[in-house]
């Protein structure tokens, strides 16, 4: 009896759930892409609600759409077939916040989008129509940026702008095409990210999950193929961290960097596990950790990444845009597979990031603090990593006894490719405290004129089991004002 008690519990709770159930098309939406569904999904949302909470049903179809706003305990349930039309017309998306948005949301708890259905921002033809508007004077050349020949990023709404929100789900929706950000999760806690494709070369800026200072986020099983950063972290604020960060099983494709950390880092980020990531197509770099704006970088683990025809493979950097520097430790990268790419590996991509406009040989990774100021305590286990070579002295050089030379660039946007040529072929460190590198394999197809490794102003390093393939050079590993070196007794080491 106490068992059947128990059932009948569970089937009212499941036909209670299914009572608050509203379909769209019930509050007046029509899809046929054409008619604007704002206020009639908004209503809908309003009456879920209202009632105490439940599902607002996108059925199949096309439902043309402004900015629509979730409440507290509303799940937007998009079905099988259902797309979520994001208007080209810039007078239909509002601000609830920092920008406009179609999906939005502001201090609610318990909010959810999920079903087999897209979201679609049509991000091109919108962001063409908010650029025509400068040129018919509606909007002010300082919203303008004139050297990118676009509006700037904040007039470009996203599809998805959550800012404090408590207890999100986001799950087996496709986002795509936004004009710009794809989906931005600011300043919220509780965060499931499941299962999600999120498919945006749509215009410039196409990040596609950004997490700016977030507690407990959970990003999993998730496929990204994005114009611009695909997996990033972000702390806008001094006063927030990103806190608590979990990514696994995800499938990454950006024309910029696929895992990021920064580059906005005034409070940073701590307590991070990447975990089981495959990287493809990549222009920039396959992981890319950066600490430029004050805050702290402590306490992450990334393991298991798999890239090919990437631009660069580990890019780590401690700088100083803004205040007095910030804090970069305690870092683990484990079992990485790296193939490096000679060309861009964005061709394919409709919009791609800006080529370099200078001359350079393929760039090492790099791990680099500032003076004084140095990354501490990273290791890196069981990396290899595939490099074209064809490194030529002619094309660009940088010469061992010139180390002093390579530009601090403390202020600059940090970038594998802001030091200009680098002296190193696999990898280049400096200002370093505390790196140990074990398992190391890094091999080339083709000579090139650097050697393998470079330290400049590194202390306590530790090199165990360093294998290095292709480059029939005595001077592989190159030491320049390092000390405290612990290595294997057979590993050639040249001091400049």
């Amino acid at each position: 009896m106490r068992f059947l008690f128990f059932i009948s519990i569970i089937v009212s709770f499941q036909v209670a759930l299914l009572s608050q159930d509203h379909n769209i098309v019930d509050y007046g939406a029509l899809s046929d892409g054409e008619t604007l569904n704002t206020m009639s999904i908004q209503h809908t949302i309003d009456a879920v609600h209202e009632q105490g909470g439940g599902r607002v049903i996108v059925p199949p179809g096309r439902f043309l759409s402004g900015s629509i706003v979730l409440k507290s305990d509303v799940e937007l349930h998009l079905l099988k077939g259902a797309v979520l039309l994001g208007s080209t017309d810039p007078s239909h998306y509002i601000k609830l916040n920092r920008w406009k948005g179609l999906v939005m949301a502001d201090g609610a708890n318990h909010i959810s989008i999920t079903g087999d259905g897209e979201i679609d921002g049509q991000g091109r033809a919108l962001a063409l129509h908010i650029d025509s508007l400068f040129y018919a004077g509606q909007i002010d050349s300082a919203d303008y940026n004139f050297v990118e020949r676009r509006p700037k990023y904040y007039l470009r709404p996203q599809l998805i702008e959550f800012v404090d929100v408590k207890d999100i789900v986001i799950k087996n929706v496709t986002l795509k095409n936004a004009a710009c950000w794809v989906a931005t999760y600011d300043q919220c806690q509780s965060i499931v990210i499941d299962s999600v494709r999120t498919i945006s070369d749509a215009y410039w800026n196409n990040d596609g999950i950004d997490i700016s200072d977030c507690k407990k986020v959970r990003i999993t099983n998730c496929f990204v193929n994005s114009a611009d950063d695909g997996i990033c972290l972000k702390s806008h604020s001094p006063k927030f961290i990103c806190d608590s960060i979990y990514i696994a099983n995800c499938t990454v494709r950006s024309s910029a960097s696929a895992i990021k950390f920064g580059t906005v880092s005034h409070g940073g980020f701590t307590n991070v596990h990447v975990n089981n990531i495959k990287v493809y197509d990549t222009y920039r770099s396959a992981v890319a950790l950066e600490c430029v704006d004050g805050g702290i970088l402590e306490n992450v683990v990334i393991e298991n990444v798999e890239a090919t025809n990437t631009g660069n493979a580990i890019f780590i950097r401690l700088g100083q845009r803004t205040g007095e520097p910030g804090i970069l430790r305690n870092v683990v990268l484990r079992n990485f597979k790296i193939d490096v790419a000679f060309e861009r590996p964005d061709y394919a991509y409709e919009i791609r990031g800006p080529s370099l406009p200078f001359f350079h040989n393929t760039f090492p990774s790099s791990i680099t603090g500032l003076p004084g100021h140095q990354v501490e305590k990273v290791l890196l286990e069981n990396i290899e990593i595939h490099y074209p070579g064809r490194g030529n002295s002619g094309l660009a050089y940088r010469a061992l006894t010139r180390l002093e030379d390579i530009p601090e660039k403390a202020a600059f946007y940090p970038e594998f490719s802001m030091f200009g040529e680098l002296p190193a072929w696999g990898f280049y460190v400096r200002h370093m405290d505390g790196l140990t590198m074990r398992n190391i394999k890094i091999s080339i197809d083709a000579p090139d004129y650097r050697p393998a490794f470079v330290f400049d102003d590194v202390r306590n390093l530790t090199l165990e089991s360093i294998e290095i393939s292709g480059d029939p050079k005595e001077k592989k590993i190159v030491l320049h004002q390092t000390k405290e070196v612990k290595k294997d007794n057979d590993l050639p080491i040249w001091t400049q």
